[in-house]
């Protein structure tokens, strides 16, 4: 039939299609290595060999009781040389698998590597759950190297479970981390874990890890759970037990490859000439021997008592201030019949509060007519030097007050006066520029020729000091404490304790807070500067009180009464507590400038009282005082960032503060009536004439330059006339702050201090003690005295200082060293278990600067019943 044919056809072609195609592949037959397996023993040391051909296991078993841990430690050591081809050690256990290669590669800085032929691991310890059970695990060796000997030791780790209070010494390698076990004792919410070392290096990594398989002992992993921190010779780790829901945890101890993360030097990195760059170091036996101990932290309770001891302290001062407001009250009535007896108005304020009281003339026991500043009766041999301190006799009126006579002050007439004139009374500018040239450079002044100004116009330009900090606080703090939240966020989530500068072996958590005991310290700052300001506001308001009964002495006599640098300071204080704190939540390198911008404006703020006292007139405006602290901040915070071994930087820095010295020595000298630009003729007076502008500027034509006119001058006042200064006090103060400043200049060109904003910050302490001190001097020569209250504030104050110094010098820890250098520095607790050297220092430097504020405010108490015209300015 022709269809079957067809079919036939088709099937004897699909059969030759077969035909002709090739055979399959034969595939390989899977390799089927020799497996060795060997009940072994614990202590018991395998020397063997294997091959690509061979797999070893070892299986072991050993009882595990509920309520026991031991530690079991797997050591080996390769004893072929095939880097290439490693030799891979695996253990299986219930819970874990651990597999490392021998030679061990671990990774340095820049990706070096380092190998290591003895490799010892501790094994994870599974929890059980019945009171005995028998565990088994397993250790397989195998290499694809033709063959490599090698010796495996398993042991069980002796004190693997830590004592409190009982030191354990160890050694530990790169290759040969240790790690041990801590439980909770009943009673105990938090211990301090101290690991300490004899030797600073190798480097060294100490971890707190919870009871978790596995366990990250090695160099490369160690970071990736738990809490840790580099150490050289001391570690200290605070533990809460409320972190631990076991109520254990692993303390681990890994050597680092290199030192160069605690402060050591970079070693060489040996290459042959033949070698491959990513051929491995083998560092030899680079061991470090080290002790550790786990002790109680204190209690609850010894939080609360250190809480009530701080505020113990400074709520005293409280009590203290409230005690002598009272004392003085009551003699201030006591004294009532007297008063109303004499019919004379009050000649004194003496007292902290600004309550006044009165004294006759003849109680002073001195007069200020011998001195005879700016009267006729000053013996001056010059018509001109006559009217000119006849201008000073008195001030000029106040508006809202009107004009007042002193004819009933201590029985003396008033002198009619020249400078009565308002400046409506002036044709001219230039006749206003003309007086106050007249004034200010006179040789010998008093305060009534500083204090022309009407008194409103002062107030409101010194209360901008207070406005502005208080504006600058605000906008300074907010970002503040975001940031040290941020970094205390990112210590707790990161366990990295290599973020934050702590004193670790004094360092109390409390919440999220790693170190509540060095931001408690910081409350006296805050307590003390409220009191400050409290005071100040009591002062004002008596003050007002008397400008209301029209006192004559609270508008004639004594240094002018300006409260708005005083609120600032007082501001300034609270806002140094508050950032010192902020600080403190993680003190490191980068945010070092929160705890000192505001002492530098402390700083800034009292030598800027100090002149203001005599000179209230002339004294800086708030705008140009903070703008040069916000010039010295950025000096700050650029020398702590470019200016370590940075020569150019501080050349550049060395002439700006000398060119800044020498203008500010110019701008005093001649009370700022001098111009640098211009030049012109001028009257010539006498030696003790007024001269203006006085004699920076010269004859010469304006444009013959700067330098010349310079040079001019001191040709013409140095050499030709050369007849000693004209203003000597101001000359010896200016010459000393020189001499100061430039030195200063030249040790930070020379030694270029690491630590660069603690050097600025002496800058000023060494300019402002240096104006103290000769305002005191000044004070004492010009016959005034000093009252009860400001010498016992300088005695104590400079008592409570030398001891603050000392606590401060003590250097519990240093940013400008790497964190485990700095921890070198730590040290245990002193006061009640609780505060560290650091913290005395912020008690006592808050107790201290409270104290100055004191002595600047009451330093011239004394003077609040003498004439103006009559108080010498320096």
């Amino acid at each position: 039939m022709p269809g079957s044919g067809a079919a036939a056809l088709a099937w004897a072609l699909l059969a030759g299609a077969l035909l002709l195609l090739p055979p399959p592949p034969v595939l390989p037959q899977p390799h089927r290595r020799n497996v060795s397996e060997t009940e072994a023993q614990f202590n018991t040391t395998y020397t063997d060999w294997v091959d690509a051909d061979l797999l070893h296991i070892y299986a072991f078993n050993h009882s595990v009781r509920r309520n026991t841990t031991e530690g079991v430690r797997v050591s080996v050591n390769v004893l072929s040389d095939h880097k290439d081809l490693p030799v891979l050690f695996v253990v299986r256990q219930k819970e874990a698998v651990v597999s490392f290669q021998v030679p061990l590669i671990l990774r340095g800085l820049y990706q070096r590597k380092y190998a290591y032929q003895e490799v010892s691991r501790t094994l994870c310890q599974p929890q059980t759950k019945t009171e005995v059970e028998t565990q088994h695990f397993y250790v397989d060796v195998s290499t694809l190297s033709l063959n490599a000997s090698y010796q495996l030791r398993v042991t069980r780790v002796e004190n693997f479970v830590l004592r409190t209070n009982k030191r354990f010494s160890f050694n530990a390698t790169a290759s040969q981390p240790q790690y041990f076990k801590y439980e909770f004792p009943e009673g105990v919410d938090s211990v301090i874990v101290k690991v300490t070392s004899a030797m600073a290096f190798p480097c060294s990594v100490i971890s707190i890890q919870d009871i978790l398989c596995p366990v990250y002992d090695l160099d490369n992993n160690v970071a990736f759970i738990g809490m840790y921190q580099t150490m050289t010779k001391k570690a200290a780790i605070t533990v809460q037990k409320k972190d631990f829901p076991s109520h254990s945890f692993y303390v681990v101890v890994v050597v680092k490859t290199e030192d160069e993360a605690c402060g050591g030097p970079l070693p060489y990195y040996p290459l042959s000439k033949n070698a491959s760059p990513d051929e491995p170091v083998d560092q030899h036996n680079r061991q470090k021997m080290l002790e550790v101990m786990v002790s109680p932290a204190i209690t609850s309770e010894a939080y609360v008592s250190s809480v009530l001891f701080c505020l113990s302290i400074f709520l005293s001062f409280y009590v203290l201030t409230l005690l002598i407001a009272c004392w003085e009250s009551c003699r201030q009535h006591k004294r009532k019949g007297l008063l109303s007896a004499m019919d004379s108005p009050s000649l004194d304020t003496a007292s902290l509060l600004g309550h006044s009281r009165s004294i006759p003339d003849s109680f002073l026991g001195r007069g200020y007519d011998s001195y005879g500043y700016g009267s006729f009766g000053n013996g001056s041999s010059s018509s001109t030097e006559g009217v000119t301190d006849s201008l000073a006799s008195t001030e000029v009126s106040y508006s809202y007050v009107g004009e007042r006579s002193l004819e009933n002050v201590a029985g003396r007439p008033r002198l009619d006066s020249l400078s009565s004139v308002e400046e409506d009374d002036y044709d001219t500018l230039a006749d206003i520029d003309y007086d106050k040239n007249v004034i200010r450079t006179k040789k010998y002044l008093c305060v009534a020729d500083l204090a022309r100004k009407d008194k409103r116009v002062l107030r409101k330009k010194y209360q901008i000091y207070f406005w502005n900090i208080a504006t600058i606080a605000v906008f300074y703090a907010l970002p503040v404490i975001q940031l040290v939240i941020t970094y205390q966020t990112v210590v707790n989530v990161t366990g990295n304790q290599d973020i934050c500068y702590y004193n670790f072996l004094c360092a109390h958590p409390l919440g999220n807070l790693s170190a509540f005991n060095n931001i408690l310290s910081n409350l006296g700052y805050i307590l003390l500067g409220l009191l400050f300001l409290l005071i100040i506001l009591q002062r004002e308001i008596n003050y007002n009180r008397a400008l209301m009964r029209n006192d004559t002495h609270a508008l004639e006599c004594g240094i002018p009464k300006h409260f708005g640098l005083f609120y600032a300071m007082g501001t300034a204080l609270m806002m140094e507590g508050l950032l010192s704190a902020c600080y403190h939540v993680c003190p490191n390198y980068t945010n070092f400038q929160f705890d000192t911008s505001f002492m530098y404006m402390i700083a800034g703020l009292c030598m800027l009282k100090l002149y203001q006292k005599r000179h209230p007139d002339i004294n800086a405006s708030a705008y140009s005082a903070y703008a040069c602290l916000a010039l010295v901040i950025f000096f700050s915070v650029v020398g702590v960032v470019f200016g370590k071994g940075n020569t150019a930087f501080w050349i550049v820095f060395s002439v700006i503060h000398i060119l800044a010295t020498l203008l500010l020595s110019t701008q005093l000298y001649y009370m700022g009536r001098w111009k640098l630009g211009e030049g012109g003729h001028h009257e010539q007076g006498g030696r003790g004439a007024a001269q203006w502008p006085p004699s920076v500027t010269s004859p010469l034509p304006t444009d013959s330059g700067i330098l010349r006119r310079i040079l001019h001058v001191l040709y013409t006042d140095c050499v030709r006339q050369c007849s000693g200064p004209m203003y000597v006090d101001r000359m010896v103060l200016l010459v000393m702050g020189n001499i100061i400043n430039w030195s200063l200049a030249a040790y930070g060109l020379i030694v270029r201090p690491n630590d660069f904003a603690s050097y600025l910050l002496a800058i000023g302490i060494c300019n402002l003690l240096l104006y103290f001190a000769f305002y005191i001097i000044m004070k004492l020569r010009s016959g005034e005295r000093i009252k009860l209250i400001p010498l016992l504030c300088i005695i104590s104050t400079s008592v409570v200082w030398g001891f603050a110094l000392f606590f401060f010098f003590q250097g519990l820890s240093t940013w400008q060293k790497t964190p485990a250098e700095s921890r070198e520095h730590n040290r245990d607790c002193i006061l009640l278990d609780f505060f560290d050297d650091h913290d005395i220092w912020h008690f006592l430097s808050s107790i201290a600067m409270f104290g100055s504020f004191l002595v600047l405010l009451t330093l011239d108490d004394d003077l609040d019943c003498i004439q103006r015209d009559k108080i010498y300015v320096f």
